[in-house]
């Protein structure tokens, strides 16, 4: 058995994973902006607390877990998250750290491309050679996979997608540029939209705000809303068929929760622009795994 940590810019989740994907158990807690004032200890103790548990509560030894596998955003290398602005985070040698309470092989990769492992290997893309996986989430991650081998620079991991730029002097992003797509295409930006013209409390359950949502879905501002929001969405996933001409493209990330109001919306969105260079848009889909993406292809 293995087990897979997954760090978002809002969550943290560790899951006991065994074979063909399958998570026997998992823990998981909100960051908050005071946790992210001294993230690396509150990752560090929650992580550590996590795996204690599970493995007191599965009455498994440490010496019968194969692997801890990490998802993490932004730049991974050599074991570091080198760069993940929406945590704030730079240098953080979360694998060294992490060996100093279990005696186990870790390894970390981008959560993005964990994702797009899992989903490749025993989720929604199984049949597809190339296509390109979206998380949107807090922020918007992504991972290629190009006649089934997961596209990975020299320098460094690469498709951040997230940070390509859709409006040239537009709103300023946390990597310090202006413009970026997630400043408008990111969960995060959709519910704060909604959360802000509804009135709702900013610690709204995704729950609750979707079965709201549901009710308030002909409401012309909240329509207005999300027409934007998908306007937005559809511009990048356009620049990213241009460029990588995929048969498929997989959304994952909290916007699979949305996908009865938002994934027919955007397919409509893309068909009706008819803006890619060829003129054809692969398939689109949500992915499988939803949330636990990461987490599973982390330990692949």
């Amino acid at each position: 058995m293995k087990i897979g940590i997954d760090i978002g810019g809002s969550h943290i989740a560790v899951g006991l994973i065994e074979k063909n994907a399958n998570v026997i158990i998992k823990k998981e807690k909100d960051i908050s902006l005071i946790d992210k004032k001294n993230i690396e200890d509150f990752l560090i103790k929650n992580i550590v607390k996590f795996i204690n548990e599970i493995l007191e509560e599965k009455k498994i030894n440490i010496d019968k877990i194969e692997l801890i596998g990490i998802s993490a955003p932004g730049t991974i290398k050599n074991g570091k998250i080198i760069k993940a602005t929406n945590l704030k985070l730079e240098n953080f040698n979360i694998v060294s750290k992490l060996k100093k309470y279990f005696n186990v092989k870790i390894s970390i990769r981008n959560d993005g491309k964990s994702a797009a492992l899992a989903e490749k290997q025993y989720g929604e893309m199984k049949n597809y050679k190339d296509f390109v996986y979206i998380c949107l989430g807090t922020g918007i991650g992504g991972g290629v996979i190009i006649k089934n081998k997961l596209l990975k620079p020299t320098k460094f991991e690469g498709v951040e997608i997230g940070h390509i730029t859709i409006e040239r002097n537009g709103k300023k992003c946390t990597c310090g540029k202006k413009g970026c797509w997630e400043q408008y295409a990111s969960m995060r930006v959709l519910k704060s939209s909604l959360i802000k013209e509804l009135k709702l409390d900013k610690k709204i359950t995704s729950f609750d705000l979707l079965n709201i949502l549901k009710e308030k879905i002909a409401d012309e501002n909240v329509s207005k809303i999300i027409d934007k929001y998908i306007e937005d969405l559809a511009i990048g996933i356009e620049n990213i068929i241009n460029i990588f001409e995929p048969e498929a493209i997989c959304i994952g990330g909290s916007f699979v929760f949305y996908k009865d109001i938002l994934l027919s919306k955007l397919i409509e969105k893309l068909k009706k622009r008819n803006a890619t260079y060829n003129k054809v848009i692969p398939e689109i889909m949500c992915a499988k795994f939803k949330n636990d993406a990461g987490m599973i292809g982390a330990i692949l």
